[in-house]
């Protein structure tokens, strides 16, 4: 009986994102903070605080997002929240255990459940990255529940002789609108999964982080950037900067490729960072694509990338990281909140189905930046 409740409040969960997120599409409107750029993400940041958990926006997500709180999981540490990216880990760890696997949300209730409804490849390792980084001390309990995880993710989604991500299978991932043949952003991801789970000391996973990190070198570098997946050699933001984000590539010479290219494809104007240039090259998900919402992940600025592109200016000392930081505070000052992703010109996005939402956790990530 408490497994067919869990699996209810799942299907509960999912369809109150969906319903929250059309109601934000026709009738919601949201609260503007005061103040400069680092005032008003403060003040999102604060707000976003439920007491036992961080949730992941002001608007329709106000639930929790494994994937977004790992994000920000670092940031917050850094700036000082420590306790509470480990009450958090807690919480969702307490849920996750009752459930029996790591989802991509919770809800405030403790269910449990995908959006989009589909096992994801990065949940898990977004889990032991915050784990990491906030040097939460794991229990004997908590320990041997993610070696059961990691068995299972690897039996689920991976080649068991050689670690490799397997080709033809569908799971979530962060550009959730894209059907991806094992996109660069999965494999940094399970690159960094590799790193915790040695720092960890965690059994289950036999595979090493360098495994990984020469598969994004030698089949997705194509000279200028990390390309998409497997097959599309064009650029998709989350793709091209995570391998540099997390660390698992560190080359001075390639992220200043990277660089070149963002700049020669004005991937950052008027404001870091639009999704991609060419859109018509992705398989989308049915309902995702261009008819009911139009350039979701195209040439939309997403400020989560945007955060990212400012962080790797700034780690590799680049000459022009005060004017991008400048134009990006610009943007959060123009709409008085820290939004999901905004159109070409800065304006806010909206689709027949779909609006950007309001006060995202990310603005932890931008206030780092001057800690």
């Amino acid at each position: 009986m408490e497994k067919f409740t869990r699996y209810l409040g799942g299907i509960l969960g999912t369809l109150r994102a969906e319903f929250w997120q059309l109601y934000n599409r026709y009738f919601a409107g949201y609260e503007h903070f005061k103040g400069d750029a680092r005032q008003i993400s403060q003040q999102v940041v604060d707000k976003l605080w439920e007491g036992d958990f961080y949730r992941t926006s002001l608007g329709h997500f106000d639930f929790f997002w494994m994937r977004d709180f790992g994000t920000v999981a670092e940031s917050l540490t850094k700036l000082g929240y420590d306790e509470k990216v480990r009450d958090t880990l807690s919480w969702a760890l307490f849920h996750y255990q009752r459930a029996g696997e790591v989802t991509l949300c919770i809800d405030k209730a403790g269910h449990t459940f995908n959006a989009p409804s589909k096992k994801s490849v990065d949940a898990l390792p977004w889990l032991l990255h915050s784990i990491v980084v906030s040097n939460y001390q794991l229990n004997g309990l908590e320990r041997r529940y993610l070696e059961k995880q990691l068995r299972g993710y690897c039996k689920g989604l991976l080649d068991q002789r050689t670690g490799n991500l397997r080709s033809g299978i569908r799971y979530a991932e962060l550009r959730d609108a894209v059907n991806y043949d094992r996109s660069a952003y999965s494999i940094t991801l399970i690159a960094r999964m590799a790193e915790c789970v040695k720092i960890l000391k965690l059994d289950g996973f036999p595979y090493l982080a360098s495994h990984y990190r020469s598969v994004l070198l030698n089949d997705y570098w194509n000279g200028d950037f990390f390309k998409a997946d497997f097959v599309t050699d064009v650029w998709s933001s989350e793709c091209g900067l995570m391998p540099f984000y997390l660390g698992i590539v560190d080359d001075k010479e390639k992220i200043q490729k990277t660089f070149d290219y963002i700049d020669k494809e004005k991937l950052a104007e008027p404001y870091p960072m639009q999704y991609c240039k060419q859109e018509d090259r992705f398989n989308f998900r049915w309902g995702m694509g261009k008819y009911l919402m139009p350039n979701y992940t195209g040439t939309s600025i997403w400020t989560w990338q945007g955060s990212w592109y400012l962080h790797l200016l700034k780690r590799y000392n680049h000459p022009e990281y005060e004017k991008h930081y400048k134009k990006f505070s610009e943007l959060i000052e123009r709409h008085g909140t820290y939004p999901e992703m905004v159109g070409p010109k800065g304006e806010w996005f909206k689709t027949p189905i779909y609006n950007g939402d309001p006060g995202m956790v990310w603005a932890a990530i931008f206030l780092e930046l001057d800690f």
